[in-house]
């Protein structure tokens, strides 16, 4: 067979003629494979989570926000608790938007979500930092806070960056901290970022800063490269106060607010792990819901991140298979009812980026990923369960992204991969694969090669 028709047949190029890839890995493969969950189990979750909406509800309705949902369907307890009717929450699922937008300070790291792409991101605002030179932890700063964005805007398996850690030398005065935040990451990334915010009124000197880089008054609001995020829940089923005020602002100007419900099983959440998925299913769309009946068209990051507790401490434990299960079968819920899927993983209670770490950060972050995740916030660099953070972790978890995406990428099968005339050649001919144009061809696009993975032999190493 003529060589040159050979490499034309095999040749896989996504982004090209043939609509298929020039390397291994792109941003968007898609999920959806795992499913720890049977679409019964799916049901019988949200009716449940639909029962603790209309006849629980959510605590600590602040005044603001019963004004703004007054005469919109919600019904406020004799408990002082706020209860959605079923009818309202299936209106809210059934409107929740298909895709999420992440404008970036430079246009060709624009990142959108859709059911059908997985993206991944950093988070945490872990409090120490360690020290890859003394093997010991020191409080972090805006300066490591800068550095990592300058790193992840590197690294290409890691698609928009989210606050990692705090500025510790700022922690005195929110105000001073946030912005500096906000001007640390916007220096040190052209990729989407997220800030965590918990006070509404730092939002408006953040958007002026923004302004001025954007070119003016507005500017930000036109493109908004990033959007804010926080916790309005605290579990089990009560509104914080502070976030839920961001939320409100966010929602009302149009700005992508990233949630994050974080619940506990056994602890801020029932042990039984499809309990803790209807308690954390709930809460999360409470969010929602608050947003949708606020702005309709503003968008929201569906961050239902139930969490683990260790039982015989009741410390929180993030890199169980316990953790793996929860956040693949959130992933799973969201994909059944169409809401782009925001979920942890990677969260080790290791102490330094070791074999333990490794193990427990693919273990989390492939079951997500297999199961549907759209927006995946694998914790790069995190260890010592969320406290710490180590600059090199963020190299290795890139690669341990890397490896992850190959898995969902999964193999591809058609007439050209089955091979029959690639065997047959080789049969009657070489009798090895070695250097055969298909091998040649698929060299680059078919297989990954881990920039940090060793893989020379014994003699050798």
């Amino acid at each position: 067979m003529d060589n040159l028709s050979v490499r034309r047949r095999t040749r896989r190029n996504p982004n090209g003629e043939n609509g298929t890839p020039q390397k291994p890995l792109w941003m968007g493969i898609k999920g959806g494979n795992y499913k720890p969950l049977s679409n019964h189990d799916i049901e019988q979750i949200h009716h449940t989570a639909l029962d603790v909406l209309e006849k629980i509800g959510i605590a600590n309705p602040i005044p603001e926000l019963l004004e703004a949902l007054e005469g919109k369907g919600c019904i406020l307890g004799d408990d002082g608790r706020l209860k959605f009717p079923r009818a309202l929450i299936e209106e809210v699922i059934a409107h929740a938007p298909h895709e999420v937008h992440y404008f970036a300070p430079n246009p060709k790291n624009d990142v959108t979500i859709t059911s059908d792409k997985l993206i991944f991101s950093t988070s945490g605002e872990a409090v120490t930092i360690l020290d890859f030179k003394t093997r010991t932890y020191r409080p972090s700063r805006l300066v490591d806070l800068y550095d990592a964005a300058r790193l992840v805007d590197q690294l290409e398996h890691i698609h928009t960056f989210g606050q990692p850690f705090i500025a510790s030398e700022f922690s005195e005065n929110l105000l001073v901290h946030n912005t500096n935040i906000a001007y640390a990451e916007l220096a040190g990334t052209e990729k989407p970022f997220h800030l965590g915010m918990g006070v509404a009124a730092h939002l408006e000197p953040i958007i002026r800063l923004f302004d001025i880089y954007a070119g003016g008054e507005g500017a930000f609001l036109k493109r908004p490269f990033c959007s804010f995020g926080g916790c309005p829940i605290v579990s089990p089923l009560t509104f914080a106060e502070d976030s839920l005020q961001v939320m409100i602002a966010c929602a009302r100007m149009g700005i992508t607010y990233d949630v994050a419900v974080a619940s506990q099983a056994g602890a801020t959440a029932p042990a039984a792990l499809a309990g803790a998925l209807v308690q954390t299913f709930a809460e999360t769309l409470a969010c929602r819901a608050v947003v949708y009946l606020i702005n309709p068209r503003a968008t929201m990051a569906f961050g239902m991140w139930p969490f683990i507790s260790d039982l015989r401490t009741g410390s929180f434990t993030g890199g169980g298979p316990e953790q793996a299960l929860v956040m693949a079968a959130t992933a799973q819920i969201c994909n059944h009812y169409g809401i782009i899927a925001n979920v942890a993983t990677g969260m080790s209670d290791a102490n330094i980026p070791d074999s333990q770490a490794g193990s427990e950060k693919t273990l989390t972050t492939l079951a997500a990923a297999l199961a549907g995740g759209h927006s995946i916030s694998p914790y790069p660099g995190s260890v010592g369960s969320l406290m710490g953070s180590a600059f090199e972790g963020f190299v290795i978890d890139n690669d341990m992204i890397g490896n992850v995406l190959r898995v969902v990428r999964g193999i591809e099968v058609n007439e050209d991969t089955l091979s029959f005339d690639v065997i047959q050649d080789t049969v009657y001919g070489a009798g090895h694969f070695l250097g055969h144009p298909q091998t040649l061809s698929l060299m680059k696009t078919e297989f990954l090669y881990p920039s940090l993975s060793d893989r020379r032999d014994t003699t050798s190493w």
